[in-house]
């Protein structure tokens, strides 16, 4: 497994590093065990005044993160320094709201006393992926370490700068040595890592396969895990919908962080009254973006974040064109250096390739429904459920798409984003267990019932 720092805006190598050696992890991972016995004693307050201090870090360092971020996996600059901007928003939400989260519930029982406490687990191997390299992380660590664990950090290996910049900013406010680490390892660890006694639980944001993997072996280890996986999130636009503005958001919705979103919207679909003209604005918008660098303000759309990446979406949308489905715009790599693909609407793309596996990369697939239990049941027939949006102005649609499409978050008349306030996670093949929120905070507890009589 290589470590390196490639740059996707012009596909050179910068910087490899070293994977950590099993002496190395044995050294992290009892320094992880001793600091969760200790770290588990300290109040809220001590732990919220560290975090608010990591949140101030992030900003005062956003700009030089922000590179980082764009050099290693090549986020537009304006969407890593907002990226940076909502770590700091959740470090701080969960500085302020974590020990009223997290307190003991009164319970009236037989007992003199009885309740509910939320207590730490230990360590928490936290397995992340490259296309949100630090909000990933915080969304995990914030409530985690709020809580009294620690956090263990297996970062994807094409963002080791990012992953050694985050162990950084929680060493810097403070946080004692080894409540969080960053382990410079290729997935070929993660197994042994996992199985060890002293890792307690573990959470990963990745592919299915991936989340499969992982949870088979916590399962043998009876541990317990987040999974975030997948998603091919559906977007259905009605014929009662402010169509400019379901256009709108559509692009944006699609062409976020290049494409490269698990909550990215996918699979658009669109009723057969309204879908002549959505699919013109829509195509005519996407024509229009600007791909180019992505440190350039102007750009709207950057570089993939790898090779592979790229190769695998060439693949997609060939298998697509194969099967009959329609390149409305786009549907090429760009010939320039760096890891481009043009901004691409595939038309009659139900049941292709774009239509069937999660895309990642700016690519829409668009569909059409004779009405809205079609448009119901194609946003539903997927293995995915991560989340789905849908543009209305009737109010009996819209109960209907908030009870009946099969995902972990539906947002209506808006393009689903996680926000710290709000429980975060899929169905089906999209994972289980949830990040954020309230919710978020208690999945590595120990829920303990007392008893007092």
């Amino acid at each position: 497994m290589t470590i390196a720092t490639v740059n996707p805006f012009t596909g050179e190598t910068v910087k490899t590093f070293p994977p950590d050696s099993d002496l190395v992890i044995e050294q992290k991972l009892q320094k992880a065990a001793t600091a969760a016995r200790q770290w588990r004693r300290t109040s809220f307050a001590d732990r919220a005044q560290r975090m608010t201090r990591a949140a101030s870090l992030l900003e005062q360092r956003k700009d030089a993160l922000g590179r980082l971020m764009t050099l290693e996996m090549g986020k537009l600059r304006k969407a890593a320094i907002a990226e940076l901007e909502k770590c700091a928003n959740g470090c701080r939400y969960y500085a302020e709201n974590a020990e009223r989260h997290l307190a003991p519930e009164s319970v009236q029982t037989d007992a003199k006393r009885s309740e509910k406490r939320f207590q730490p687990l230990g360590p928490v191997l936290a397995v992340m992926p490259w296309n949100f390299p630090f909000w990933q992380v915080f969304r995990f660590a914030a409530p985690a370490l709020m809580a009294g664990n620690v956090g263990l950090l297996k970062h994807a290996s094409n963002v080791p700068q990012c992953a050694l910049a985050i162990e950084e900013i929680f060493r810097d406010a403070g946080f004692p040595e080894g409540v969080f680490q960053t382990l410079l390892v290729g997935s070929d660890k993660v197994k042994k890592i996992l199985e060890d006694p002293r890792v307690a639980a573990a959470t990963l944001t990745g592919s299915d396969g991936a989340g499969r993997s992982l949870g088979s072996i916590a399962g043998a280890q009876l541990k317990k895990t987040v999974l975030e996986l997948g998603g091919s999130d559906p977007f259905v636009v009605l014929p009662s919908a402010d169509l400019d503005k379901a256009v709108q958001v559509a692009v944006a919705a699609r062409i976020q962080n290049a494409g490269q979103s698990c909550i990215a919207a996918k699979r658009f679909i669109v009723h057969e009254k309204i879908a002549g003209e959505f699919e013109k604005k829509f195509v005519e918008q996407m024509k229009a973006l600007a791909v180019g660098d992505p440190q350039d303000e102007e750009t709207d759309v950057g570089p993939l974040a790898s090779r592979q990446v790229l190769e695998d979406l060439e693949k997609q949308v060939r298998g697509a064109k194969d099967q009959g489905a329609k390149i409305a715009c786009g549907g090429e790599r760009l010939g320039r250096a760096g890891f481009f693909f043009a901004p691409t609407v595939v038309l009659n793309a139900k049941g292709t390739k774009v239509w069937v596996e999660e895309v990642f990369g700016p690519v829409a697939a668009v569909a059409r429904a004779k009405d809205l239990e079609e448009a119901i049941a194609l946003a539903n027939d997927t293995q995915f459920g991560l989340g789905a949006a849908a543009f209305t102005r009737d109010a009996k649609e819209t109960e209907r798409l908030v009870e009946e499409l099969e995902a972990g978050q539906v947002f209506i008349n808006g393009m689903v984003k996680s926000d710290p306030r709000l429980p975060f996670g899929g169905i089906k093949a999209s994972g289980y267990g949830r990040e954020l929120s309230e919710e978020g905070i208690r999945e590595f507890t120990n829920t303990k019932t007392v008893w007092i009589g």
